[in-house]
């Protein structure tokens, strides 16, 4: 069986069709939930992109894999989705996008060159390449935003496209009184992008997928990662008009939350984006050309499924759907993602399993608490491998895929790590206190700030909207001691003893793991000669 890994940029797990959005229709989506699982509580484990999808590539918690935000290297010897799944004798590519920070320094002590098969592999998350463009090519004050040639930038020249960086002239810009347009700029969101819509970027690494799959021997995992719905919000034609403000539903945010908010949600309500989005013009440009750009994923998704119906390739691919976070939008009086409500930390999980053993479950919902780290394990579980449960920190989804109700997990963790982020100089804290660490039971949701500040705590069942902090009064001890406690247990799991599984420990047992005999007994006497000899041998004889 072969396994196309679709990964979308900031799409919320509530703008699909069949999770229930009033006007947004993904029929294609829908076309891989009626023939497989999803997932209705999947919980990400960061709430930003770069940390969200080393865990997603790693199968490990944030604080195990070590990079914490963006930027941050993924360290050189952490085993990823490829190194597990070629063990288990699948190829694993990329297509698309990573995010991820190669760790330079820790290839130049060790000695290898990025230009190696080995060095490639570690810079890249263990994939090995097809095409890897992360998406994101706009140019500021201090230069580009990703400095690596945009394989995306030069397709676009090849059409005719021109200047240094068509991405952002073209792809995601818009004109207006003959001048470009940016997209990065709210005002423009209801524009049409300026690109002929099947050289957009979605079409274009849509088209890259379909050219790996006509060339590749399996077994193989693809790992196709599109970068949107991710900003800037500007989408060609005709997707930039189907969607219009009698579309955008009105923000999910209560006044209560601004009373004596948690201090690092204060912060956070309080920075630029945050206030774009709290403005209802911004909204109202910013939802329909959001809107815009997932159905054009959607679209995208149809070709991928026709493609796959129609090479036959359909009975032996299982497609896994999902994104790397949500988007605010204004709810929570937030823009982008960051924090622990639900529209940022829960994402879309749909899991179509081709073989028979799948039957039984198809078009249904599990609602169990599911992580991010799942895929890997469910991955070298599908690929026949046998799951590294001393290094893979996430559970294989298998048995619930294949009908069964396997013991589970009790409660999802996400961390974040805002030291690098202007949150944390606002509130005046040093690097190793800018962290936030989220446990959620499936009913109440506890966010840890370091720092020295209080709690937050949300009763999702009473309070679905998560506007109501029980944190700021005292009749919930309880409910924020045992879930401390969740908490704490989870701070203590064996993270970090990766090179021993279970396994060989139990087969070290017995042994005493000395190689040779100790020449006293334990009371203190010498060992007997006969001993020495049975054991050990005679002792070589010395030259004159």
């Amino acid at each position: 069986m072969n396994i196309l890994y679709i990964m979308y940029d900031q799409l919320r797990f509530d703008y699909l069709s069949c999770t229930g959005h009033p006007h947004l229709k993904t029929p294609n989506f829908d076309r891989v939930a009626a023939m497989g699982v999803r997932f209705s509580n999947a919980y990400i484990q960061s709430p930003i992109c770069g940390s969200s999808r080393m865990s997603s590539y790693t199968g490990r918690y944030v604080s195990s894999h070590g990079a914490a935000n963006n930027g941050f290297p993924l360290r050189v010897g952490e085993l990823t989705m490829g190194d597990h799944l070629r063990k288990a004798g699948m190829s694993c590519w990329l297509i698309g996008k990573t995010h991820m920070a190669a760790d330079a320094e820790g290839m130049a002590r060790l000695g290898l060159a990025p230009d190696s098969m080995i060095g490639a592999r570690q810079a890249e998350c263990g994939f090995d390449v097809w095409i890897r463009d992360d998406g994101l090519w706009g140019h500021g004050p201090d230069g580009f935003y990703d400095e690596r040639r945009s394989p995306y930038n030069e397709f676009l020249k090849s059409k005719g496209y021109e200047g240094e960086n068509p991405w952002a002239d073209f792809a995601n810009a818009g004109v207006e009184d003959g001048q470009i347009a940016s997209g990065w700029m709210f005002q423009n969101a209801d524009k049409p992008a300026n690109i002929r819509e099947e050289h957009s970027e979605t079409p274009w690494l849509t088209d890259r997928t379909i050219d790996f799959i006509d060339q590749a021997e399996g077994p193989w995992c693809a790992h196709v990662s599109y970068i949107k719905p991710h900003w800037p919000f500007i989408v060609p034609a005709p997707y930039h008009n189907f969607y219009g403000a009698n579309h955008v539903p009105a923000p999910l945010r209560h006044d209560v939350e601004r009373e004596d908010p948690h201090p690092v949600y204060g912060a956070y309500m309080e920075n630029a984006i945050s206030s774009a989005f709290q403005r209802e013009e911004v909204r109202q440009k910013v939802i329909p050309a959001y809107m815009g750009l997932i159905k054009q994923c959607d679209d995208q998704l149809g070709r991928l499924l026709d493609y796959l119906d129609q090479t036959d390739r359909m009975k032996d691919t299982m497609i896994v759907l999902t994104s790397d976070h949500g988007d605010y939008l204004g709810d929570h009086w937030m823009g982008e993602k960051e924090l622990f409500h639900e529209q940022s930390v829960k994402v879309p999980l749909i899991v179509y399993d081709p073989r028979p053993e799948a039957d039984g479950t198809r078009g249904t919902v599990c609602d169990a608490l599911v992580e991010s780290i799942d895929m890997v394990p469910t991955f070298v579980e599908a690929a026949g491998g046998k799951v590294a449960d001393h290094i893979l920190e996430g559970r294989s989804l298998m048995p619930w895929i294949e009908g069964q109700t396997p013991a589970w997990r009790d409660y999802a963790i996400s961390e974040y790590d805002y030291s690098a982020m202007g949150a944390s100089v606002k509130l005046g804290l040093s690097p190793k206190d800018a962290r936030l660490f989220m446990v959620f039971d499936g009913r109440y949701k506890l966010i840890h700030a370091e720092g020295g500040f209080r709690p937050m705590l949300f009763d999702l069942v009473q309070d679905p909207e998560e506007f109501h902090d029980l944190a700021k009064g005292d009749a919930h001890q309880a409910e924020i001691d045992r879930l401390y406690g969740c908490l704490a247990e989870w701070g203590r799991r064996l993270s970090q003893r990766v090179t021993k599984s279970d396994d060989d420990i139990q087969a070290m047992r017995g042994r005493s793991g000395r190689r040779g005999i100790l020449p006293f007994l334990y009371d203190g006497s010498e060992v007997p000669e006969e001993l020495i000899q049975k054991y050990v041998g005679p002792a070589p004889k010395r030259p004159d």
